[in-house]
């Protein structure tokens, strides 16, 4: 049984958090923090030479920040197009406009964290992704 526990989506409600704390404490893939009716706050914990999985939001921004670790962030106008790369640090954003394609890498051998916020949200209330696979299935 994992001995990390989920924490519980605020949404709805004004939060005051440290945001790098708790994505640094974190286990697991996507954890919502707080979802409102236009904006949603997520952690992210992506394990040693994982990776999000290239996707895109037809309707949404996302602003991605690495938290923790190192990452090779990945965007481009196609799926098989990622030819803006960059190796990032803790400390760096990532802005995501809604139609661009996007995949982030973590290049270390500890867990990448991650925080996110999408506009409008992209999960519902309380989702927590214990893996990768799990988002997927969403």
């Amino acid at each position: 049984m994992n001995r990390f526990h989920a924490m519980s989506d605020a949404g709805g409600a004004p939060l005051l958090i440290n945001l790098h704390t708790a994505a640094e404490r974190n286990r697991f893939f996507r954890n919502t923090l707080w979802t409102g009716e236009g904006l949603q706050l997520t952690v992210m914990s992506v394990p040693a030479g994982g990776e999000i999985g290239v996707e895109m939001h037809e309707d949404l921004d996302q602003m991605l920040r690495i938290e923790e670790g190192v990452a090779l962030v990945q965007m481009g106008r196609g799926e098989d197009r990622l030819h803006d790369e960059r190796r990032l640090g803790a400390g760096c954003a990532i802005l995501i406009p809604r139609g661009v394609w996007h995949n982030v890498r973590n290049l270390a051998r500890t867990p990448l964290q991650l925080s996110s916020v999408y506009g409008p949200p992209a999960h519902a209330k309380g989702t927590v992704h214990r893996t990768a696979a799990d988002g997927r299935h969403e």
